[in-house]
This record gives C-alpha cells, sequence and structure tokens, in this order.
C-alpha cells in the first residue's frame, strides 16, 4: 500500500514547490509530484534564466557606451555558447537550491509523469514504471507551455520559442518577434541590444498593452530609438521556411493589404497555453474554462479535496501569483483562513530596456470604472540619481482615487522600476492613502525619491519639476 499523504502536489513550479514548503511548516507531510526538472518552468526554462540573459546584455550595452562615462573599451565583443552556458549554469543553481529546500523540509519528491486516476490519488508513471501516490488533498499546479501558430510550428531552427530564444546556437541578424507581452519585449530587448536588428509585430493597437497607455507609448519610442521597427495593429499570416537560411514572413497591415519581410529568425511570442489536458481532470469533473482551471478565491476547484493554483488557473500568469496561490491553498487546507488572492495587488515586470513595472489599475481602467481620481507624474530627468547613473529616460506614474486618497495604482518605467514598484504593492496591500505616503521619508539620492515625487505630484506639490 502507497503512503497517504496530506497534501500532494502535481507539479514542482514557484507554485508547487512553495506550497509544498508552506505545508511542511505547518507540520503537514506532503508529496510533490515533477515530469521534468524541480523548480518548473520560471526557474529552469522562464523567469532566471532569461534575466540572466538580461544581465548579460545589459552589461553589453554599457561597454558599447563606455566613451558616455569617461571610459574606453576596446574592440567589445561576445561569446554567445558562454552567455548560454552562464544562464544555464543560473538556473542550475536555483534547481539544485529547491532539491535542497525539498530535503530540508522532508518533501517526497515523486519523479515522473502525475495524472489524477481519483479521489486523491495520483498515479506517477516514470519510464513505464507506475507508483500511486495518495492524498487527502490535491493541488493541481501543472502550469503552461508557450502557444504555437497553427501555421508557424516552431522547429528550433527558424522559428523559435522562448526556449530556443533561450539557447541560440547562432545569433540572428535580422529578429522578428510575434507577440509584445512581456516576453516578446524582454527578448526583443536582448537580441537588439546584442546587434541584431529587431523587429516586433503586434495585432493589438499598441505594444505590451496590459500596460497604462503612456507606458506603452514611451517603451514603443525607446526601442525605436535603440533602432527596433515596431508594427502594432499588424497580424502575421505566414511563415515560409527556407531551413538553416531564412523566414519569410507574410505581414498583415492595418489596411488589410499584406507584404513580405525576410527575417533570419522569429520568436513567437503570443502567450501561452494550460497544460490540462491529460491529466485526469475531465474523468473526475473538475470544471475548466476555456482550458483554465475554475478555482474559488481560495483556490478549490469544482472537486472537493482538488486544488489548483498558477498559470493552470488562468491570468495573470506570473511566478509570484502562483506562490502566493499555493500558500493559500495551503492555509485554507490547513483550516488557517487565510486572505483570499486580491489580483489588483499583484505587481507586474517586464525586464526589457527601459524597465517596465506595475500594480493596480491604469488611469483608463480607472476612469472607465467611473472613478474621480487624481494623477501624478514625475520624470526621470527630475532625479539626481538617474542622471548620475546615466539613466534620466523614464517616468513614475500614480493614480489616486481624489475622494478618499486610495492608491488605485502605479506605473513605471525606466531603470530598475522593477525594484522599485514593491513600495507601491506594499502601500496598496496596506491600504496606504496619499498622506501616509506624503509624510514617508524617502533616501536621498535614490531613484526611489520619484516614487515620492510622483505622489506629491497627483496632488500639486512635486517640488523637483
Amino acid at each position: 500500500m502507497p503512503d497517504t499523504y496530506d497534501i500532494a502536489i502535481l507539479g514542482s513550479g514557484p507554485g508547487g514547490y512553495v506550497a509544498a514548503i508552506r505545508a511542511a511548516q505547518l507540520g503537514l507531510s506532503v508529496a510533490i509530484v515533477e515530469r521534468e526538472r524541480l523548480g518548473g518552468i520560471c526557474l529552469n526554462w522562464g523567469c532566471i534564466p532569461t534575466k540572466a540573459l538580461l544581465r548579460t546584455s545589459e552589461i553589453y550595452h554599457y561597454m558599447t557606451h563606455a566613451d558616455a562615462y569617461g571610459l574606453s573599451v576596446e574592440k567589445p565583443g561576445f561569446d554567445l555558447a558562454k552567455i548560454v552556458d552562464r544562464s544555464r549554469k543560473v538556473a542550475a543553481t536555483l534547481n539544485g537550491g529547491v532539491k535542497g529546500l525539498m530535503k530540508k523540509n522532508k518533501v517526497t519528491v515523486v519523479d515522473g509523469i502525475g495524472t489524477l486516476t481519483g479521489k486523491g490519488k495520483i498515479s506517477v508513471d516514470k519510464g513505464g514504471q507506475k507508483t500511486e501516490v495518495v492524498a487527502k488533498n490535491i493541488i493541481v499546479a501543472t502550469g503552461a507551455r508557450a502557444r504555437e501558430l497553427p501555421f508557424a510550428k516552431s522547429d528550433g531552427d527558424r522559428i523559435w520559442t522562448y526556449r530556443h530564444a533561450m539557447t541560440p546556437s547562432e545569433m540572428p541578424t535580422n529578429l522578428l518577434v510575434i507577440g509584445s507581452g512581456a516576453i516578446g519585449c524582454e527578448f526583443a530587448s536582448f537580441y537588439s541590444d546584442m546587434g541584431a536588428k529587431v523587429t516586433i509585430v503586434e495585432m493589438l493597437p499598441r505594444i505590451l498593452p496590459v500596460e497604462d497607455h503612456e507606458v506603452s507609448a514611451f517603451v514603443q519610442k525607446a526601442f525605436e530609438k535603440q533602432g527596433m521597427a515596431i508594427l502594432p495593429g499588424h497580424g502575421v499570416e505566414k511563415l515560409d521556411v527556407k531551413p538553416g537560411r531564412s523566414v519569410t514572413a507574410t505581414i498583415k497591415l492595418p489596411d488589410g493589404k499584406t507584404e513580405a519581410r525576410e527575417f533570419s529568425h522569429v520568436i513567437v511570442a503570443v502567450g501561452i497555453v494550460p497544460n490540462t489536458e491529460n491529466i485526469g481532470l475531465e474523468a473526475l469533473g473538475v470544471k475548466t474554462e476555456r482550458g483554465h482551471i475554475a478555482t474559488d478565491p481560495h483556490c478549490r476547484t469544482s472537486v472537493d479535496g482538488i486544488w489548483a493554483i498558477g498559470d493552470v488557473t488562468g491570468a495573470p500568469w506570473l511566478a509570484h501569483k502562483a506562490s502566493h496561490e499555493g500558500i493559500i491553498a495551503v492555509e485554507a487546507i490547513a483550516g488557517k483562513h487565510p486572505h483570499a488572492m486580491d489580483v489588483a495587488n499583484i505587481p507586474g515586470c517586464t525586464y526589457s530596456r527601459p524597465q517596465v513595472a506595475s500594480v493596480g489599475l491604469t488611469e483608463a481602467k480607472a476612469k472607465e470604472q467611473g472613478l474621480d481620481i487624481k494623477v501624478g507624474k514625475f520624470p526621470f530627468i527630475g532625479n539626481g540619481k538617474a542622471i548620475a547613473l546615466g539613466e534620466a529616460e523614464g517616468f513614475v506614474k500614480t493614480v489616486f482615487d481624489a475622494k478618499t486618497g486610495e492608491l488605485l495604482g502605479a506605473h513605471m518605467v525606466g531603470a530598475e522600476v522593477t525594484e522599485l514598484i514593491e513600495g507601491y504593492t506594499v502601500a496598496k496591500q496596506l491600504e496606504t492613502t496619499e498622506a501616509d505616503l506624503m509624510e514617508t521619508i524617502f533616501p536621498h539620492p535614490t531613484l526611489s525619491e520619484m516614487m515620492h515625487e510622483s505622489v506629491l505630484g497627483a496632488y500639486g506639490r512635486a517640488l523637483h519639476i
């Protein structure tokens, strides 16, 4: 007879492994089933290794612009194989770290492909050898995979998904990026800074469509200044591949006409598909909506004893959302009455150059809801630290409820804003008002002073513009 656990978790990404740790902290017995590597896509093939690549391109950008800092660098260059190797080593280090955390917290790790076979049962297949994991509660954390275009199946040669783009065998010369969400813009930034000619095609009227309109417009201008071609309102209808040579893309223009353009490589970054197929959901009657598992605010599914977290449950598809949902689910199982997930307090970050970060409502969304708002905006050029860093392009924007002073949203674009956004996220979580933020002392000289100035600006009190 197999051991029976309090909780079994299907998938070990940032939702699954964090849930396992929290369960162990609460004294629950827990097993985690993983078909590939501990840490899931984020750690092994997503968030972490891409940031390693972007760090490389950032340093290379500074090397090629050393003169602006009074420095000289002769003939800067790079070794693509070493760049990729560093990224993979970073991922491997963290994978090893997760293994250590599982051991430390006495979490049973079961390798293999897991399938729900009944209430509280997971069948695990490893190379044809099957075992069974039995648990009082099961958390589904199977994540998602890259969405592919029906006419543009990835081949790893000319047409790439994010996995191919992270481990290139050659540097693109003329790159087409289809899709301008966070993934598309990050890879566009990396390859542009490394010397590739980059074109971004986006079907919607603007790039980074979930961000504030002003942020999207700023990023487009910055990308174009860097030499990228940005084509919002365009679509790709067909890709003709010449193996080992090039790709001809048939691009649909806003007026309905089409034109053919040739590229060395194509990255498809048009969203994700949840991993809900073939894991036993249908047989158990677990409700799904457009492929995603339907859950209540505490991550319960429609079937008692089965919970779901992370990308498999729907937008926003973010690692930190998955981790927090993992904690909510486990604490609910343990009877701890956790607070429900508040999507309005989930920050989003894009690690392109310039960086983008936001939390809460955009100005447009606040107006759509009929709210009376006050908006503050402060430019990087007004901040001493930004000027000293040579990073004087960007801005911080805050949106407040004019009646209550509630911070409704914050939107940033520029250097290191992905590190700054958490200040506003904490403020939203604590239901901070404009008065609280105005009375807060921000250290000088720091980029964070712009956060203060933006708040002051919303009420006509900005000091340095």
